[in-house]
């Protein structure tokens, strides 16, 4: 057993998010969002080059020694799976390493809106889940595949980097290919997708434009492609699809992306007012005929406009959300303050904030 299996157990047991593992630090834990020095000794460069090195392979050994970095899994039977992500830097080597349930959640416990399952049950085209990094992208790509799998009987692909939650076999059936031990890239295994026959295109992010233009292929050509983006708003995923490509080719992808992509929902994890718990806020942008439309028209900067009014689409902003977990007594007016965009809306939190 590796030394840092027992810190992994203890991990969970205490209901942390990640552990770091850092030179000069004592092992340290993320809680709710807030990072806690736990009562260890601090970490020697030694101790933390061999307590990270007894979780590698050679292969990996070899590729961190090369890269100066690596992304790689680990797994304890009967506890979870370790996403870890190394690095060597100026005082050594270090590991930070998220915690993956062995449990996949459902949906409802995401707390995301009801409107998110309706748009699963699409066949084809494109559905973005977006957001900054540590905000719950991956948990919410996990539940998605599971209640897909719970329902019909499809093949669904995936293509993550590392693999983290794994799926069982219900009535459909799940390939799982991790980037690095399975394939070479993202856009080597999507290449190959499309001959493997599967109904179901899960990519576990959308790196770069080769990637992101074999996503959309895919969705173009009668698959449910799902796939994740680093971005804070549904109309910056929109433009960050589109600027990647060449001014030229902007034009093109407007006109296809406007029919493939079905929904994007971005998501915010909000510390608890009592730090006890992780409040999800998220904004859905339902692609509609009118939002298609702006896309079309390169009018992006009018959807969030269309997003207000689109309520019985199940269409809500990242600020409706946010203000709705202040209202229903979930997050402090600090924490709202701090997550919403409007500046009238961060004026009325401040007031109440100095009032209370």
């Amino acid at each position: 057993m590796a030394e840092l299996d027992r810190v992994f157990k203890a991990g969970v047991k205490h209901g942390a998010s990640d552990i770091h593992v850092v030179p000069g630090e004592p092992i340290l834990m993320r809680r709710n969002g807030r990072l806690i020095k736990t009562k260890t000794p601090e970490l020697t460069v030694a101790q933390c080059r061999r307590l990270i090195s007894e979780l590698l392979n050679d292969a990996e050994k070899r590729e961190l020694v090369l890269r100066h970095q690596l992304d790689f899994s680990h797994e304890i039977d009967g506890v979870g799976r370790f996403r870890g992500s190394a690095m060597t830097h100026n005082r050594g080597i270090s590991a930070v390493f998220r915690i993956i349930p062995l449990e996949i959640p459902n949906l409802e416990w995401t707390g995301l809106p009801q409107v998110v399952k309706q748009v699963l049950d699409e066949h084809q085209g494109l559905i973005l889940v977006t957001g900054a990094t540590g905000m719950g992208k991956t948990t919410t790509l996990a539940a998605m595949v599971d209640f897909i799998n719970s329902r019909r009987a499809h093949h669904i692909l995936t293509v993550e980097d590392p693999i983290e939650f794994v799926h069982s076999r219900k009535k459909g059936v799940v390939n799982q290919r991790q980037v690095g031990r399975d394939t070479h890239s993202y856009h080597n295994a999507l290449k190959g997708a499309l001959r493997e026959d599967p109904d179901v295109i899960v990519v576990g992010e959308l790196r770069d434009l080769e990637t992101i233009s074999l996503a959309i292929s895919a969705a173009e050509t009668g698959h449910l492609v799902i796939g994740t983006l680093s971005t804070t708003s549904a109309p910056k995923t929109v433009d960050r699809i589109i600027d990647s490509y060449p001014p030229g080719e902007q034009a093109q992808v407007r006109a296809t992306l406007s029919e493939t992509l079905k929904a994007v929902i971005t998501q915010k994890l909000i510390p608890s007012d009592t730090h006890e718990s992780m409040c999800l806020a998220s904004e859905i942008l339902m692609v509609t005929l009118p939002v298609a439309g702006l896309i079309r028209d390169s009018k992006v900067f009018q959807i969030p406009n269309l997003m207000q009014t689109g309520k019985a689409f199940g269409m809500q902003l990242m600020d409706e959300s946010v203000m709705a977990l202040f209202n229903e007594g979930e997050i402090s007016a600090e924490k709202a303050q701090l997550h919403v965009g409007s500046e009238t809306l961060k004026q009325r939190l401040y007031a109440v904030g100095e009032s209370a």
